[in-house]
């Protein structure tokens, strides 16, 4: 269940998940907002899907009784959550209807501020599983709330990731493809993620104005839309910015795309430049191609990049910092590879669906 009328990491990973569950035969239903991008994406792969209204959020006594009649009929035995905004009606429907479901919330954001009072105590206690992407997150479960140890479990959130390790094309296909005219020699850099203020795309965009002028054969990629329902502000301020530095010849903006693989096989270094990324799906993908990662050390990434060994992180927002990186890997062509190989068996080995899946399933089995 997924009550959200966004298109970000969570709602894709949850249609993701939803069918990669459904391949290794489980019966699975997905509930969503009537007309959401999730409902949309979820036709689209054939998978069930049921609208749900919530306007009274955790409050909402109606909707939970909707609820718990979709489970019903569906003949749910475990409720899968992967918005924190929606446990308090999945815990009022079990509390109120369903006292034998089992509910299991699949964290993808970090907690924030620490959630050990009365209400959260109460919600989390009703939580027969909690599945955490990243050992830090998990420790942050336990220092932020009262949910018991036991029920904590990490699973790390997976990715298709044969399909970047064997994208099956050349990098000069990928650039054809996405209509990429660089000249010769060019070093194409990128940000794969939708276009927001959080993902860094102007911090990257004042750099490469700096290193253009040491590196003229420096090229940045940006595939992404603007966050929904939040407007293309930022989007325009970036762009703006770039006909300011006359960078206009050298940064591409492609839209958000189903095969993200072909984007990332264009690149020559892949960027994380987020605030905070919690989980970070677009470092995890570029790793898996085999692609240098150069990351802002912040939020989960500290825990994804190991620094000199699967990337290169640099303080967040540090300018100097970031061109140094860059600066260093077109200098050694070597320790670029030797990034790329290592990021790629880190990937392969730790944050496939396949393990995902089976170690999610591990947990569904051990509830009974």
């Amino acid at each position: 269940m997924c009550l959200s009328g966004s298109w970000g990491g969570l709602e894709l990973n949850t249609v993701r998940f939803a069918d990669w569950m459904r391949q290794r035969g489980w019966p699975v239903q997905v509930i969503t907002l009537a007309g959401s991008p999730i409902a949309t994406r979820t036709t689209e792969l054939n998978l069930p899907v049921v609208a749900l209204r919530n306007p009274w959020k955790a409050a909402d006594v109606p909707a939970a009784g909707r609820l718990a009649s979709l489970l019903r009929g569906f003949g749910t035995r475990a409720l899968i959550v992967t918005r924190n905004g929606d446990l308090g009606l999945a815990v009022l429907c079990k509390s109120l209807r369903l006292p034998g479901l089992r509910l299991v919330y699949q964290q993808h954001m970090q907690l924030g501020l620490a959630k050990r009072g009365l209400v959260h105590t109460l919600r989390y206690r009703a939580l027969d599983a909690w599945l955490s992407p990243l050992p830090g997150l998990a420790r942050q479960v336990l220092e932020k709330t009262r949910f018991p140890a036991q029920r904590l479990h990490v699973v790390p959130l997976g990715i298709e990731l044969e399909k970047f390790a064997h994208a099956g094309l050349t990098q000069a296909q990928a650039r054809q493809q996405l209509n990429l005219p660089l000249p010769p020699g060019a070093v194409l850099l990128g940000v794969i993620g939708r276009l927001d203020d959080g993902k860094g795309q102007d911090f990257v965009v004042e750099a490469l104005g700096v290193l253009r002028v040491r590196c003229p054969h420096l090229h940045v990629l940006f595939v992404g839309e603007a966050t929904r329902n939040e407007g293309n502000a930022y989007q325009q301020a970036v762009l703006a910015r770039v006909q300011q530095l006359g960078l206009a010849e050298v940064v591409h903006l492609r839209p958000f795309t189903l095969q993200p693989e072909v984007a990332y096989r264009a690149l020559d270094i892949s960027i994380t430049a987020s605030v905070n990324e919690t989980y970070g799906m677009v470092t995890i993908e570029a790793m898996a191609t085999g692609l240098p990662v150069v990351a802002s050390a912040a939020g989960g990434t500290l825990e994804l990049v190991a620094d000199g060994r699967t990337g290169l992180l640099y303080p967040l927002r540090n300018q100097a910092e970031f061109c140094a990186a860059i600066e260093r890997l077109l200098q050694e062509p070597g320790l670029a590879a030797r990034l790329g190989q290592q990021a790629q068996a880190e990937a392969l080995a730790t944050y496939s669906h396949h393990r995902q899946c089976a170690l999610t399933e591990k947990v569904l089995h051990s509830l009974g």
